[in-house]
């Protein structure tokens, strides 16, 4: 029976990961879990501890901040980590990046103000996103091959499952502790995973140094804040036609513009500007956008709601969130399933849009009078769109972009999406500062006996009789609620958008990957094609492994006249001298634990057919057995070029990149055979 191993001849074999035991392989998991644990948490956590940190450092015009911040350092230290684990090794920058979070964590912990905790919050986020893309990337380099799809999968529900949860866990701390627990509860964990990091991670680097866009990132990061800036202070700290409100405008284009010039110059770019000729991409990275937009900006002020129209605690405010996260889930998965059977994903988007603007729309209604259950429907209707919409555009983009490109695409979308969160959030603070100032301030003239100082915080606010805070918690609801009546052209244009997404065939690699839910999340992944396209190639392998014998068909077609046993035999004398240096029978029966003498009459069969020379011991391929092994490298790449549609055998760029990805996979496999001998021996 023939493998993946017999696809065909590489170019170079790549650095593979280091052969763990099953233990090991766990410790580093949950090592790498509580990385990603941390980074994702921290994006949402303070969502339900807003309301009672501006009470304590005051700032309420800043509050927005207080989570843009950390996206906006996260959002561009995603690329530069990145480079930086290539360069210097991941196990090295994984442990650096726990360290700059813990003194973010440390140091927003501390805040006596809101400056300090903002500032505190932006260094969380270079070290959040160093440790969720380097969380990803050693996934690749220390599981074993054969399990790396369910622990990947498992990495990204843990991102997205994480990011939503988030707000009910923040308000366990604010109501059972106090808010700066939501920071300095990283600093154990943050300990406990820089040792065991230390311990168990192994030490690989790329084998390429990699070239890095510095300018680029300075140009976009100088672009988005300044952008990000002038949307928070516009109409708050200064008036929209201010200098400094025009002036932070035009910067940002000027740093904008010479970004996508120095993107188009670029040797390795960090956005390659050419993917932006693919509508799919371009519509894709728009809608990748406006979900990021209506998803944090929605989980970071509906607490606040909560908090003070309902009067709920902190810890109830998010769990009353929860209608939304269920719904999130529900429909990620479920579009997941119906694209991964039926091939068809453009619908979705559509739909998802569209019932996002609904309940967007709906939740702009909500008032002091309104039940919990009918702010539960409204919150479960805007987390249903949200779902819908999320899931499948990953998935159209590395369905429609070249192979040699799906790294860049890959990261691209998921750029867009953490730069609407940044931009939704801030937005979402404008709208808010700016009508709450006026709201409040007809509200106390309305409401005598109530001085500003005595309802600070949710709970103060509520500890007073309610006949006397009626018209200061109609002042919150109506400021919440004209903010999600402006956020809904927003979902709208997003509708509008979807409707010009193209429908292309699926790949079967991209549908294999639809029903992964940590895809759903697009948490950060590695940007390099060759381990992209390795993936893609895994997934076609485990679908197609389900569905029919692979081995045989390809065997069957490839016009060999060897049997299935002679083609095992053979590819396994083939490829460990290729990649071994050479092939004996000790060694395969070791690695297959089996007696040699069980192997020895098929690898005799094959020398009495002139495929190969064996000595009783040592194996060898003859050009016989070469002409065979051509054959069924031929048959395996028709049969891979029917399911990655556009890999262009034809082009010498891209047959090289599937020989190394072949070659790596067969590597690996290899590898990990003789580590687990090794392990057996001992």
């Amino acid at each position: 029976m023939t493998t993946l191993a017999e696809a065909g001849p590489a170019t170079g074999p790549p650095t593979g990961p280091s052969s763990l035991s099953r233990r090991q392989t766990n410790v580093v998991f949950v090592t790498i879990v509580l990385g990603m644990l941390l980074a994702a948490l921290d994006q949402t956590i303070v969502s339900t501890a807003l309301p009672t940190i501006v009470a304590d450092l005051g700032g309420a015009g800043h509050m927005a901040w207080v989570v843009t911040a950390y996206l906006l350092a996260e959002t561009v230290s995603t690329v530069l980590v990145g480079k930086f684990g290539d360069l210097f090794g991941r196990k090295i920058v994984f442990q650096v990046s726990a360290i700059v979070f813990v003194g973010g964590s440390v140091l927003a912990g501390a805040a006596n103000g809101m400056g300090m905790l903002i500032l505190a919050r932006a260094i969380q986020g270079v070290g959040g996103g160093g440790l969720m893309v380097t969380a990803m990337a050693l996934i690749a380099d220390v599981i074993p091959l054969r399990e790396r799809g369910k622990y990947q999968g498992a990495l990204g529900a843990v991102f997205g499952v994480t990011t939503v949860v988030g707000p009910t866990l923040g308000g366990l701390f604010t109501d059972h502790a106090t808010w700066r627990w939501c920071f300095y509860v990283n600093v154990p964990v943050a300990v406990v995973m820089v040792v065991m990091a230390a311990r168990n991670i192994p030490a690989v680097k790329a084998a390429t140094r990699p070239t890095i866009d510095y300018l680029g990132i300075v140009l976009v990061a100088l672009g988005a804040s300044g952008l990000v800036l002038a949307l928070e202070w516009g109409g708050n700290e200064y008036a929209w036609g201010s200098a400094t409100i025009i002036g932070l405008f035009v910067g940002s284009v000027v740093a904008l513009t010479a970004f996508v010039f120095v993107e188009l110059r670029a040797k390795e770019p960090m956005l390659p500007m050419h993917l932006f000729r693919s509508r799919v991409f371009t519509i894709c990275s728009v809608l990748s956008f406006i979900v990021g937009f209506a998803m944090l900006g929605a989980l970071t002020y509906l607490p606040t709601y909560l908090q003070y129209v309902d009067g709920v605690s902190a810890t109830m405010s998010g769990v009353r969130t929860l209608p939304m996260v269920v719904g999130l889930l529900g429909t990620s998965m479920l579009s997941g399933i119906v694209v991964s059977r039926t091939g068809r994903y453009r619908i979705f988007p559509i739909v998802g849009t569209g019932v996002m603007a609904i309940g967007l729309y709906l939740m702009s209604t909500m008032g002091p009078s309104t039940g919990v259950w009918l702010e539960s429907l409204y919150m479960l209707v805007l987390g249903l769109g949200i779902g819908l919409a999320m899931q499948v555009l990953t998935i159209a983009v590395q369905n429609t972009v070249p192979y040699h490109e799906l790294g860049s695409a890959t990261s691209g979308v998921t750029f867009f999406r953490t730069l609407g969160s940044a931009f939704g959030t801030a937005i979402f603070g404008t709208l808010y500062s700016n009508q709450l100032g006026p709201n409040l301030e007809k509200a106390f003239a309305r409401s005598p006996g109530v001085s500003p100082a005595a309802v600070q915080s949710p709970a103060a606010l509520h500890a007073l009789p309610a006949d006397r805070i009626t018209h200061i918690v109609d002042a919150y609801a109506d400021t919440v609620n004209y903010v999600f009546q402006w956020v809904v052209p927003v979902a709208l244009v997003g509708f509008v958008v979807a409707w010009f997404l193209k429908e292309v065939p699926l790949r079967d690699s991209a549908r294999a990957g639809a029903s992964d839910m940590g895809d759903a999340f697009a948490a950060p992944n590695s940007a390099d094609a060759d381990r992209q396209l390795e993936r893609s190639i895994a997934r076609v392998m485990r679908r197609a492994k389900a569905e029919e014998p692979v081995s045989l068909r390809i065997l069957a077609d490839s016009g060999s006249h060897l049997t299935p046993g002679q083609a095992w035999a053979l590819g396994q004398i083939h490829w460990r001298g290729k990649l071994q240096g050479g092939a004996r029978l000790s060694t395969v029966a070791k690695a297959h634990r089996m007696p040699g003498e069980v192997l020895e009459p098929a690898f005799s069969r094959i020398a009495q057919a002139g495929y190969a020379d064996f000595d009783g011991e040592q194996l060898a391929i003859t050009d016989s057995g070469r002409a065979q092994i051509d054959l069924l490298a031929g048959a395996w790449r028709r049969w891979l070029d029917e399911r990655l549609d556009d890999w262009d055998v034809s082009d010498p760029a891209d047959r090289a990149r599937l020989d190394r990805a072949i070659d790596g996979i067969a590597r690996r496999l290899l590898d990990e055979e003789e580590a687990h001998l090794e392990r057996t021996a001992l």
